[in-house]
Parts: structure tokens; sequence; C-alpha cells
């Protein structure tokens, strides 16, 4: 079982920068591949990035590779989601999930926080 609670977002304007964080619990939580996705209103849910247990893979989604980062810092038990140069299309809810195995896909992972809000002003 694994509990996941994400904070950091907020308003930015276009440009700037954000990082969420993601605050897991549960004994099992090292094992997990850690990722995040995020949703717009009337989009599907969408792939950002992933990490697995080692830190030595990490993906990303097209629409925002070279522009976030995430990292896990397991003495916190935190995943985090770098944001920089947010553009108003990165505007949705994000949401930290956890999977069993590396994977890029919502069906995969089935732990979920309760997702954060991250608007992008233009």
């Amino acid at each position: 079982q694994v509990l996941l609670v994400e904070s950091g977002g907020g308003v930015v304007q276009a440009g700037g920068s954000l990082r969420l964080s993601c605050v897991a619990s549960g004994r099992m939580y090292s094992t997990y591949v850690m990722g995040w996705f995020r949703q717009a209103p009337g989009k599907e849910r969408e792939f950002v990035a992933a990490t697995s247990r080692s830190g030595t893979w990490t993906d990303y989604g097209d629409s925002v590779k070279g522009r976030f980062t995430i990292s896990r810092d397991y003495a916190e038990n935190t995943v985090y989601l770098q944001m920089d140069t947010l553009k108003p299309e990165d505007t949705a809810v994000y949401y930290c999930a956890a999977s069993p195995a590396i994977a890029t896909t919502a069906a995969e992972y089935g732990y979920w926080g309760q997702g954060t809000q991250v608007t992008v002003a233009s």
C-alpha cells in the first residue's frame, strides 16, 4: 500500500518555474517506479515523467523534454517534478503515481495522489 500526497501547484507566469513535490508513505515506496501525469480539462491523462526505483531510468513525455526534471529523495520519501520554462499549455492538474514496474501509461500505475493544480498564465 502506497499513499501519495502532492503539493507545490499554483499560478505562474509563462516562462516561470514551479517545483511539485509528492510525499509517499508505505514501506514498499522505495521499490516502486514513480511517475507524474497531468490532465487538462476535456483531455486525457497525459504522461509527464517517470523514474525507476534506483533513479537510473527516467523518461519524459515529448511535450516536456528539456524543460521538466524528475527526481526522488529516498531519505524524505519524496518525488519532485521541477518544471522550468512553463507554457500556458502546461496548465493542468498534476498527479503523482506509483507503479511496481517501469511504465509510461496511466493504466499501469496502481496508486495515485489527489492531484495539484498548475496554472500558467500567458
